[in-house]
């Protein structure tokens, strides 16, 4: 099989798991063929952790879930130096964390002070963490997908925005429709009934990991021309200086984008476009994952919260007056 193939077919199980959630899967595809971190926000019950763990399953790949707490310390996130007493003599040696996985799942990653969320977010930027004086690298295949809850803030620690720019995307997960609600229904019943009955079927072949990797290598491949390039930094200068283009988007933005949006529309753009079997990125492709590039590094102005404007209706309005290639 092909790598297209095999992730695709990645793609196809998720689906069967995950049932609505169409657009979640393909970015935290994405997120894994772009070699970049995901925050994944959702109100409880959408199905967040199960969409993560549904990809681990289905890779071959080490997985890892952290479940962040107030009390929780940076060595439990990372590990620690450890003494050791033997026949040898005695030494310390260190004891890998959780973060040391191929996938990650930091859940309520809003739910750890300070110097948890900096260390996880130092082996997500540096891959690799430092304890005792000593580096130690993360493996080659290594994805951070934090998940926070919205509207639950009493006892959480909100991410700066310059930690949040760490992340390559910001998903957000939907209610799904009702007929989708009903297939949910029927899949949960069908997989307690033949978890009760033993009648579980065998689950195929893991994906290999080799298979990302060559799928990283051939959407590092993709033709961007000038033009689409020059599109996607217009994009993000229009973020910077709103007043160029509309009075409503200057009262509306506070704080633009940063350079890691455009790095961010690049990566992304490309691997939506390999997806799609296109070995080019067009405006199609750069306008399905806008949204979730700009989500988390356009800040508002106190002016949009009040009036009802979202980051999205933001965005909607940036690509709708930036002129196509």
């Amino acid at each position: 099989m092909t790598a297209l193939e095999q992730i695709t077919a990645l793609q196809d199980r998720m689906g069967q798991s995950i049932i609505g959630q169409t657009d979640v899967i393909e970015r935290l595809v994405i997120g894994l063929l772009a070699n970049g971190n995901l925050l994944i926000e959702g109100l409880p019950g959408l199905a967040k952790t199960r969409a993560v763990k549904a990809m681990a399953t289905n890779l071959e790949a080490d997985f890892s879930r952290i479940q962040f707490t107030p009390d929780l310390l940076p060595s439990d996130v990372t590990g620690t130096e450890v003494y050791h007493q033997g026949p040898e003599g005695s030494q310390f040696r260190f004891e890998q964390g959780p973060i040391f996985a191929n996938i990650v799942l930091a859940d309520e990653i809003n739910r750890a002070p300070a110097k948890v969320q900096a260390a996880l977010l130092e082996a997500m930027e540096e891959r690799q963490v430092t304890v005792s004086g000593t580096t130690h690298k993360m493996p080659p295949l290594f994805i951070v997908m934090a998940t926070q809850n919205p509207i639950e803030q009493e006892g959480t620690y909100p991410l700066p925005e310059a930690q949040m720019d760490r992340f390559l995307m910001h998903v957000q997960v939907l209610y799904p429709p009702v007929e989708d609600e009903v297939e949910v229904i029927r899949l949960v019943r069908g997989e307690e009934q033949a978890a009760s009955s033993g009648d579980a079927t065998t689950p195929p072949d893991a994906i290999p990991q080799q298979a990302v990797f060559d799928a990283r290598a051939e959407i590092g491949r993709i033709h961007v021309s000038d033009a689409m390039d020059r599109y996607m930094a217009d994009l993000v200068q229009a973020s910077r200086t709103p007043a160029a283009l509309s009075e409503d988007l200057a009262r509306w933005i506070e704080i633009g984008a940063s350079p890691r949006g455009s790095l961010a529309l690049d990566k992304c753009a490309r691997a939506h476009a390999w997806l799609k079997q296109r070995d080019y990125v067009d405006p199609a492709d750069v306008r399905a994952i806008v949204h979730d590039v700009f989500r988390h590094r356009i800040a508002l102005s106190f002016e949009a919260q009040g009036e009802g404007k979202t980051t999205d209706d933001v965005v909607d309005e940036i690509v709708s007056l930036v002129a196509l290639p």
